[in-house]
């Protein structure tokens, strides 16, 4: 090993003094191989002398060789020649084959030595991502350079068969360039299957000659609301769709990176855009319009309406035109059955199929699971199979049906238990629409909740409970990106990246001992590669993040900071911005008074470093007191702290209002809350940070106080007019107090979210 080193760095040295920039690979990529086993043997030097070798008669091989000179030419700037196996002579090889001995499909074999790198696959797909390997493998530079390979045997191959990644492209409308910019992305993390969701309430993508207005009509909406709960509008029309010829090409651009796209209708819900299209498919004919805000409608296909089967029908065998895919998804989430309730047709649908409501399903839940089943049959009839989100396993299952469970691991459990396939796709783990850090004051726009890679990362893929032979039915992994809120191509690259290298960590290797920091290292390596392509990325996952020290007896608040590697932590409190040369983290801070602590972590790497985390407190009369609850709180705006976060001292995002997941505590109508100061004393002002929802004008707001906490009496009342963020302020000078009753009611029963209560 010595006489290696010594060689190596006569090399170095050699090459060195020639002007030429030495690079030695590092094989811990992402995702990492299963076995990488470092051997004698001295070094393999690529450099714009190595050949490629392959059979050249093999178009599959050809293929992965393209890729691969194109690889190592964008990586350090040579373009190796390319000659058929039997041609092939002494000089240094990369040389593909494909080995039959190999037993995991998608497998392969990368070894090193001085002469030749030799990758075999158990097939073309395996043989591409050993390309992969060796790709990831190069270390980033922005000249030509010579990079020296370890001899080093790697055995390698999937845990998961099926690995996957959605993209929304109804919600907002993907060009064809930036699609396959995105299946690249995919390539490089090893995915192999595409999921694009391609019909939604905000818009039909997908071009069906048969029913021409789904695209006419229902692929253009009049204008967008801004966020979730506004209830403004951009006033701005959004469109578009694809033809078959572009998806077409589309599919084929995936296959040459052994990608599988998948296509979804999403049915028998989120149908307004098929609707508005064609209204004799809905239960009341209308009229309908393509959806303008999100979330759940009622207005569904109709099924208890022959012609919307005849419909389905013929959308999926053009769909079959257009896409090869084992796979075709039909979605089935979230499909209210108001209207079934009440339409003639769908009743005399389910009393002719003897549907009657039991213990676990409504006969509307078993129509639906009626027209689940009669598609899987026509789909199972195609030699496809049918997949869709865990709903269609209500009512009943159709029995070649593959469950993607979304709804955390109750989906996964029932429908393994029934020997049904599974891929697990849960939100509390891999949605990439949600926030990527708790510190969402310097994120763009995301969904009100939050998906850290950690979390990514350290999600295991088989649901508890289930035995070995009911845990083989998780056939894969998928995680999803839905776009209500992003609108940019720059927006969903950073929602996905780095993430995704969690994602497919978890995808390909079967470790069971995890171990984040090392895993934090490697994508600080894959980070620089994102960078050189040109990706957008966060660096979230490298900010410090922070944990609250209480201490209820004394009513103070510490905020503790740190990061998974250690790095060095600097910190403000007087609204700077953090450098090296401000206050070094050493232990918790002790935080007093109103104001916000900026930390930034440092680690001297600038694509990582720049990420800020702040968090805006008020430490005053109320904090960490007793607070009571007088209103129910909201189903729908329960975050973990329950009642506590009125007094924990900690502001709710003044940047993103829709960042209510773990600040903010929400009313339907009306709060009215008790804080208790412990002993009677003197209060000048009292402070509700307030975030109202759509329907209101504004709120009342009305403050009590008492001595004994049973005789009240008011001494401020006013309404004020505003909408969504702000702050309800009301002057009590001069009084004494040590109950203080806040209430807050808004205008039309609108929702009131409150995230601090702050008395002075």
């Amino acid at each position: 090993m010595r006489r290696l080193l010594f060689l190596f760095m006569i090399l170095v040295t050699s090459l060195s003094a020639c002007n030429k920039v030495v690079v030695e690979a590092n094989y811990n990529i992402i995702p990492l191989p299963q076995t990488i086993e470092m051997v004698e043997g001295e070094p393999f030097i690529l450099d714009s002398l190595v050949t490629v070798t392959y059979d050249t008669g093999n178009k599959g091989i050809a293929n992965v060789a393209g890729f691969l000179t194109g690889y190592i030419e964008q990586a350090v700037g040579h373009r190796l020649s390319h000659t058929s196996v039997q041609e092939n002579s002494l000089k240094k090889t990369i040389c593909l084959k494909i080995n039959d001995d190999i037993q995991h499909p998608e497998g392969y074999r990368l070894e090193v030595d001085s002469i030749n790198i030799t990758i075999e696959g158990a097939d073309e797909a395996g043989l591409f991502y050993g390309v992969q390997t060796l790709r990831k493998s190069i270390p980033v530079v922005n000249k030509t350079a010579i990079v020296v390979f370890s001899a080093v045997k790697i055995e390698d191959y999937p845990r998961f068969a099926y690995r996957g990644m959605m993209l929304d492209v109804s919600r907002h409308f993907w060009t064809v360039d930036f699609i396959k910019r995105y299946i690249d992305i995919l390539a490089l993390h090893n995915i192999n299957k595409f999921h694009m969701h391609l019909t939604e309430d905000q818009g039909w993508r997908i071009e069906i000659k048969s029913y021409p207005k789904l695209t006419q009509v229902g692929s253009k909406r009049k204008e967008t609301i801004k966020g979730f709960i506004t209830g403004e509008y951009d006033n701005t029309p959004h469109g578009g769709f694809y033809t078959q010829e572009e998806l077409k090409d589309i599919v084929q651009y995936a296959a040459q990176r052994y990608i599988e796209v998948i296509p979804e209708v999403d049915l028998p819900g989120h149908m307004l855009a098929a609707l508005a299209s064609y209204p004799e498919l809905g239960c009341t004919g209308g009229p309908y319009e393509v959806a303008t805000k999100w979330g759940i409608h009622s207005d569904v296909l109709c099924g208890g309406n022959e012609k919307t089967y005849e419909f389905l029908e013929k959308v999926f065998t053009e769909i079959f035109e257009i896409f090869p895919s084992q796979y075709i998804h039909i979605g089935g989430d979230e499909c209210p059955k108001t209207r079934w309730k009440e339409c003639p047709k769908c009743q005399a649908k389910i009393k002719l199929l003897g549907l009657v409501d039991d213990k676990d399903y409504t006969k509307e839940s078993k129509l639906q699971s009626h027209m689940t089943h009669r598609l899987e049959k026509f789909i199972s009839s195609r030699g496809r199979k049918l997949v869709g989100w865990d709903e269609i396993i209500e009512g009943g299952l159709a029995p070649n049906a593959t469950v993607m469970s979304w709804r955390g691991e109750k989906g996964a459990q029932i429908a393994a238990r029934m020997g049904r396939d599974i891929i697990m796709a849960p939100n509390s783990h891999l949605y990439f629409d949600y926030y990527q850090t708790e510190n969402t004051k310097t994120e763009p726009p995301a969904f009100p909740e939050t998906n850290t890679m950690e979390e990514v990362y350290n999600f295991n893929p088989i649901p508890g409970g289930l035995t070995e032979e009911e845990a083989k039915h998780i056939i894969g992994v998928q995680a999803n990106l839905w776009v209500e809120q992003i609108k940019e191509e720059s927006h969903v690259e950073y929602m996905l990246l780095p993430r995704l290298a969690a994602l497919a960590e978890i995808q390909w290797k079967n470790d069971v001992n995890k171990d984040y920091p090392d895993f934090l290292k490697r994508t600080e390596r894959f980070i620089s590669l994102y960078n050189k392509l040109g990706y957008n990325f966060s660096a979230a996952a490298f900010e410090p993040s922070a944990s609250f020290i209480e201490d209820t007896e004394k009513k103070t608040l510490k905020i503790e900071l740190s990061t998974p590697d250690n790095a060095d932590i600097f910190y403000t409190l007087d609204g700077s911005l953090p450098t090296q040369k401000s206050k070094r983290y050493t232990e918790p801070v002790l935080l007093a008074g109103k104001g916000a602590i900026k930390a930034r972590a440092y680690r001297s790497n600038e694509l990582i470093d720049n990420n800020l985390y702040v968090q805006d407190y008020t430490v005053n009369k109320t904090t960490l007191r007793n607070v009571e609850l007088l209103t129910d709180v909201s189903r729908y705006f329960q975050p973990p702290g329950g009642k506590a976060v009125l007094t924990d001292g900690r502001r709710g995002n003044d940047c993103h209002v829709f960042s209510y997941t773990t600040a903010w505590l929400g009313f339907s109508g009306k709060m009215v809350a008790v804080v208790d100061l412990d002993e009677e004393q003197e209060i000048s002002s009292v402070v509700a940070g307030t975030l109202l929802v759509p329907n209101s004008k504004g709120a009342k707001y009305t403050i009590s106080v008492s001595k004994d906490g049973k005789e009240y009496t008011e001494v401020f009342s006013e309404h004020k007019l505003f909408n969504a963020l702000d702050d309800l302020n009301a002057d009590v000078k001069n009084t004494r107090a040590r109950y203080v009753k806040v209430e807050i009611e808004a205008d039309n029963y609108a929702h009131v979210l409150v995230d601090e209560i702050i008395i002075e």
